[in-house]
């Protein structure tokens, strides 16, 4: 048993070091992408504030206009959810600039756009890592996936120990056996001698 559950952790360290050395890679395609969207977002908002200005109205303004008018709602609330987006993505980009692909992988929050993530995630071709922080990423993915398979087991195996360990004290008292006391010998009396007394040859009936 135990040699199956190291050859389990194993496969789960073979496992995480093959997953997470493909995520400085990927990281990078994520950044380019993440780039794009980001231009793309603050083209829209450029456009949206210039015709905002147009009509003498500041960003809020003009969205509390178009909250006011009931045909356009859906467009006040279309706007908030873009301006909403590249602000966010605006800052998730900045920080993912400014990280090194091997601190980018303390940074999976800042990777969580289902937009740029699909698109990434289709076009990604895994690949054999050859830079240092692909290596580095192996290697942390060996340490994880080893550990987590090894708590696993550990939590799933649990039980089957603890039925094991209160089965050893049953099963000795079962093949104790209790030895018998020895019979106790009693003393034989002794023997009373017996008198022979024999008649004298004159003596008289």
């Amino acid at each position: 048993m135990p040699d199956m559950i190291r050859v389990l952790c194993l496969a789960g360290g073979v496992a995480g070091a093959a997953g997470l050395s493909q995520f400085p890679e990927f990281s990078q395609q994520y950044l380019q992408r993440l780039g794009g969207q980001v231009d793309e977002l603050s083209r829209q908002v450029k456009e949206f504030d210039a015709t905002a200005l147009q009509d003498g109205l500041g960003r809020e303004e003009m969205l509390e206009a178009m909250a006011a008018v009931p045909l356009m709602q859906g467009q006040e609330a279309m706007w908030r959810r873009t301006i909403s987006r590249h602000t966010r993505l605006s800052d998730n980009l900045i920080a993912l600039r400014d990280a090194s692909p091997i601190e980018r992988m303390l940074m999976p929050h800042r990777m969580t756009d289902t937009e740029t993530f699909q698109a990434v995630w289709q076009d990604f071709i895994p690949a054999v890592p050859v830079s240092t922080a692909g290596a580095a990423a192996a290697g942390t993915g060996f340490v994880g996936g080893w550990a987590i398979f090894a708590a696993l087991l550990g939590m799933l195996t649990t039980p089957f120990r603890r039925k094991k360990a209160k089965a050893k004290p049953a099963a000795k008292g079962q093949n104790t056996r209790i030895k018998a006391d020895p019979p106790v010998r009693r003393p034989t009396p002794a023997a009373q001698p017996q008198s022979h007394i024999r008649p004298l040859s004159g003596a008289k009936r």
